[in-house]
């Protein structure tokens, strides 16, 4: 067997280690980490949390940025989270073992951030709303905003222009894994999350990657881009359950 194949098996042996796994998803919302940080989420001593550290950053699926005394982690770019971002979709599959905890599940099925950018039903709201309305026109790599695209965004006050300067694409695609359906990515995306951050139109949840839509937020989004929702589902009653038919 030719030994010059692929880089995948080393990589997956990497991500599929439980502390680094552990490691790697709580670096899924772009910010950065230190050590003892991630060896609490990891649950590993410091030594280990080094070592395991020590290994995503030869595997340059992680950086670190150095200020004083402190060393902070974060992902090595946009394409470690997409990949992460796929395996959860996989992981996520019915059938699946392993679940998260219900409220926990729930939280980040609403809302959440992938790296930098919205996912959940926050992401595919904001997703869904362009489409339907014709802001969005495909284009190599993604998506293009159209001339109404570029007014919704210049309403939420981001220069739709922006991207022109960035090699990331403007806006592209990324399958949500608790929704199994598209949410937006790209710089554009990332800038419009910085810009509900900022205004507080979205909160973080400590120690989470969920995030909340504040009422501001939802009035601000429903306003500037029609169509949008962003709806918890209603749960379904006992009686419409046993009503509904048996899947083969």
């Amino acid at each position: 067997m030719s030994t010059q194949g692929p880089y995948l098996a080393e990589i997956a042996h990497l991500m599929g280690d439980p502390a680094r796994a552990n490691m790697l998803h709580a670096l899924m919302d772009g910010r950065a980490l230190t050590a003892k940080e991630l060896a609490w989420i990891a649950g590993v001593a410091p030594q280990t949390a080094s070592g395991h550290l020590a290994k995503l950053m030869q595997g340059n699926l992680i950086d670190v940025a150095v200020q004083g005394r402190h060393r902070y982690y974060r992902l090595a770019g946009p394409e470690v989270a997409t990949a992460l971002e796929g395996l959860m979709v996989l992981a996520n599959l019915e059938g699946t073992s392993r679940r998260l905890p219900s409220r926990v599940g729930a939280e980040l099925s609403q809302a959440r951030t992938c790296y930098d950018h919205f996912a959940g039903r926050l992401g595919i709201g904001i997703h869904d709303a362009l489409m339907a309305g014709g802001h969005l026109a495909a284009s190599e790599g993604g998506y293009a905003l159209t001339a109404s695209g570029k007014a919704i965004f210049g309403a939420l006050g981001l220069d739709p222009d922006a991207t022109a300067r960035s090699r990331r694409a403007a806006l592209r695609p990324c399958l949500d894994w608790s929704e199994r359906r598209p949410h937006l990515a790209g710089h554009l995306a990332a800038s419009l999350a910085c810009r509900c951050f900022e205004m507080d139109w979205v909160r973080r949840r400590k120690d989470s990657r969920a995030v909340i839509l504040t009422e501001e937020g939802r009035g601000m989004l429903e306003a500037a881009l029609p169509g949008f929702r962003c709806d918890t589902p209603e749960p379904v009653s006992p009686a419409v359950r046993e009503r509904a038919p048996a899947l083969a």
